[in-house]
């Protein structure tokens, strides 16, 4: 998939050009039917398939009181449409300049920067531009003077409710994991850059990669049997989300800590993907570091009885 960061670096030549306009928080199975449609419609007019989307959530600017936890950071994202099929994914920079453009604008000059659109799919709430003044109603009025089409998908349901990026972060924050990748279409996962820590996973015997989960809504606190997804391999692993009570920091980070199985190298600095299977148990406060190590080594000795 190419990746582009301005209208104008399209360059379409001659084809023209099927757009989905989302934040697209998760790709779940409603964000995926709008890029589906775009897909089918970039099909039958041998046009480019153009997901456009954003680099942050439009609240970080308009509303920073309420911006909402994400699903998956950036790059998770861009996989996730990447493997729908996409051309080219448009990422575009949200800052207080670009809140301010009207909807209308917006719309007029995407269509005159990206050539001839064919057609623009939305979720049918889909709201944009200055003050949330566009809406699918603006987009089919402005889809009939430019000579688009303009698809508003209704929700997909599941269990008799729309799905939607909030219900999923509900589930992910209560621990529903399998509602989470139900309304995903799959599997869910913490996604995130290796950071360096203080190395108290190898000074105890279990070394961790520390992923960098900073604006990701996560699992209830505890310990977890995990898949660790990084390159082109893919690890059993012992997942650790807390503060690590056992350490009694007055100010704990909370941490998302993966103990790999059976490896042992540098990933630093590496993205890695962690995929919860099952919860092994709560987070715990142990009376020394020994004590600690010990149940260590008990959850490594759990987690690989759910593998077999």
């Amino acid at each position: 998939m190419r990746l582009i960061h301005a209208p104008t670096a399209l360059k379409p030549g001659t084809r023209k050009v099927c757009v989905a306009i989302g934040f697209f928080d998760g790709v779940h199975l409603g964000h995926q039917q709008v890029i589906r449609q775009t897909l089918t419609d970039a099909r039958q007019h041998e046009a480019i398939a153009l997901v456009i989307t954003f680099d942050r959530h439009p609240n970080t600017i308009v509303a920073p009181d309420k911006v909402p936890p994400l699903i998956y950071s950036l790059p998770q994202k861009l996989r996730a449409i990447e493997s729908l099929g996409v051309d080219t994914t448009l990422v575009l920079h949200f800052d207080q300049a670009f809140s301010q453009q009207p909807g209308e604008a917006f719309i007029r000059s995407l269509n005159r920067d990206l050539g001839q659109i064919q057609s623009i799919c939305v979720g049918a709430n889909f709201v944009f531009g200055h003050k949330r003044s566009g809406n699918v109603a603006i987009l089919k009025k402005i889809g009939a003077e430019l000579r688009l089409a303009v698809h508003g998908l209704s929700a997909l349901a599941l269990d008799g409710k729309p799905v939607s990026s909030t219900r999923i972060r509900q589930a992910i924050s209560t621990g529903d994991l399998d509602a989470a990748s139900q309304m995903l279409g799959r599997a869910y996962s913490i996604a995130g850059s290796v950071l360096h820590g203080d190395k108290l996973g190898r000074t105890l015997g279990f070394p961790t990669a520390n992923i960098d989960t900073a604006g990701l809504v996560l699992p209830p606190n505890g310990v977890y049997a995990a898949h660790a997804k990084f390159r082109k391999y893919t690890c059993r692993a012992v997942l650790n989300i807390g503060c690590r009570p056992t350490l009694e920091n007055p100010d704990p980070p909370l941490r998302v800590e993966a103990h790999l199985l059976d490896f042992d190298g540098d990933l630093y600095g590496q993205e890695m993907e962690i995929i919860p299977l099952e919860k092994l148990r709560d987070e715990q406060k142990f009376p020394s570091l020994e004590a600690l190590r010990d149940q260590i080594s008990r959850d490594i000795s759990d987690a690989r009885s759910r593998f077999t």
